[in-house]
């Protein structure tokens, strides 16, 4: 009879497991519901490069990468980081300055050329037999890599696994419908000992379709939690003259430190 009782309450405790996670994914596609069907075709990145329309760049290290790097390099040097759209941030110049190497993937070549020009880079341009019609842009002294190409055609097959990634408005940039394969790329890159840096953004999507887009940390629990542990390091109030001019009320900023379990 004990035995019985035992085996009931491991039924029970599954069963209340399986309606929560139920529950939870359900609660997911709820708030994610007003963006759903929201799609940015890869041709539209490319006409917001060449119209200007690039107020997602900002002309200075991210704060958020400044004020956790320290968590992200956890006392290593020469760390090889991976910068998922990484347009033409100047964060990669800067970790680059510090010893670091940075392989980085954007749609845009004209970002990535303006990348190289703005900080007085040479660089080589070939093309990356593995990706039809892809290109990869170089700056040997530097250390950099730059892949013109859709990042869904990226993989470990071309430059291996990465000891950090820093996802400043990659995830947020992604069609939702996407986000299940962009995780398990980001996954797929990463090494044992990789940091992963995440930055996401809270605000009601009734208000704003998008992009960026509404990711709620429920969701980055859904895509990363099973083999990660997530630690959520900073949340503030982001927003500004230009994000109110989208009609949102708040808008808030979360960074997330995501890391490989160890067994």
């Amino acid at each position: 009879m004990r035995d019985s009782g035992c085996l009931l309450k491991v039924l029970w405790l599954v069963l209340c497991q399986a309606a929560a996670g139920s529950w939870g994914q359900a609660n997911i596609t709820s708030m994610l519901a007003p963006q759903a069907d929201r799609v940015m075709a890869l041709g539209e990145w490319e006409e917001r490069w060449q119209e200007q329309r690039i107020g997602f760049h900002q002309p200075q290290v991210h704060k958020m990468l400044e004020a956790h790097i320290d968590k992200v390099l956890a006392g290593r040097t020469g760390v090889r980081f991976f910068f998922p759209l990484c347009g033409k941030a100047v964060d990669m110049k800067w970790l680059a300055d510090m010893g670091h190497s940075v392989v980085g993937v954007e749609i845009s070549e004209k970002g990535i050329k303006e990348f190289f020009e703005e900080n007085n880079m040479t660089y080589s341009e070939e093309p990356v037999p593995t990706i039809p019609g892809a290109k990869v842009y170089k700056c040997s002294e530097r250390n950099i890599s730059l892949y013109q190409c859709d990042l869904f055609n990226f993989s470990s097959s071309i430059e291996g696994q990465f000891g950090a990634i820093w996802d400043r408005g990659s995830l947020v940039a992604i069609n939702p419908r996407d986000r299940e394969k962009y995780a398990a790329l980001i996954i797929s890159l990463m090494a044992k000992d990789c940091r992963y840096l995440l930055d996401t953004l809270l605000y009601n999507p009734e208000l704003y379709k998008g992009p960026p887009f509404l990711v709620p940390d429920e969701q980055v629990k859904s895509l990363y939690g099973n083999g990660f542990d997530i630690e959520l390091l900073q949340s503030l109030d982001a927003l500004t003259d230009r994000t109110r001019a989208w009609g949102l009320d708040y808008l808030t900023e979360n960074v997330h430190l995501i890391t490989p379990k160890t067994i």
